[in-house]
């Protein structure tokens, strides 16, 4: 499959982008018509390519009912992060993020529910730092590693499938420092640095398309361990030839910090 990949350009030296207010980013978007493999017959990992996909069904009766995601939901994905990776201890702070395809006419009616329409990578090497540090509360650590569970609530097939980049296939230079501006609606914006992407032709995309209830995709957004993959570009992108009638996608993001303690 052939797909448009929306990467960044460098007309910004600092590009800067925001989870609510898009028209604000000062983000240069390229697309790219790039290859994207299917990553169940790949058979990926996540220390080798940096993801993977894994069965696991949820107790969680609605996804949208925030207090049972924190009472139910965060736990489930503390014991799946540390079952896959083998990690001392996992900690999910908050109970994740809802986001919905344009097609839903849903996107944006919550705190940063909009698809993520640019290849990036959440968070720098900087940033992973801090936050592992401050999450081991002075505990002396060997490894840190952080990761995302992308899940799919809506049918298969999903218009906008989210596409993983091959760890193993990025450069230095394609990895642009960008500020992630978080401005939800009556709270003071903050911010921490992420990473945008521009395009190399030998990145390998691969995608996970027609994911059921009980399937999530687990990837890495930074390893303190530089043996392993360190950190994945991911980005939603329209299907092609997808159904006109195909329901819009919903999908729900988890995020985890793991520790291996000396």
């Amino acid at each position: 499959m052939e797909a448009w990949i929306a990467y960044s350009g460098r007309t910004f030296a600092r590009p800067r982008y925001y989870a609510n207010a898009h028209e604000r980013d000062e983000v240069e978007i390229a697309p790219v018509l790039m290859p994207v493999l299917d990553g169940r017959s790949a058979g990926t990992g996540i220390d080798r390519e940096g993801f993977q996909i894994v069965s696991h069904r949820s107790a969680v009766h609605d996804f949208r009912d925030r207090e049972e995601v924190a009472r139910v939901h965060m736990r489930e994905i503390e014991e799946l992060v540390q079952a896959e990776t083998g990690a001392d201890h996992v900690h999910v702070g908050a109970p994740g993020l809802l986001r919905f395809s344009e097609r839903s006419g849903l996107a944006g009616s919550l705190n940063n529910s909009m698809p993520a329409r640019f290849a990036h990578i959440d968070i720098s090497a900087v940033t992973a730092a801090r936050f592992a540090q401050a999450g081991a509360g002075g505990r002396p650590f060997a490894r840190c590693a952080h990761y995302n569970v992308w899940r799919a609530l809506s049918p298969a097939p999903q218009d906008v499938p989210l596409a993983l980049c091959d760890a193993r296939s990025l450069a230095a230079d394609d990895l642009i420092a960008a500020d992630a501006v978080f401005d939800e609606p009556g709270k003071p914006e903050w911010s921490f640095e992420g990473l945008v992407v521009a395009h190399n032709a030998a990145h390998r995309w691969h995608a996970f398309l027609d994911l059921n209830a009980d399937e999530a995709i687990l990837f890495k957004t930074h390893d303190s361990d530089p043996a392993r993959a360190i950190h994945v570009p991911h980005v939603a992108f329209d299907l092609p030839g997808c159904p006109a009638d195909a329901p819009p996608r919903v999908s729900i993001e988890m995020r985890a910090t793991a520790w291996w303690w000396r």
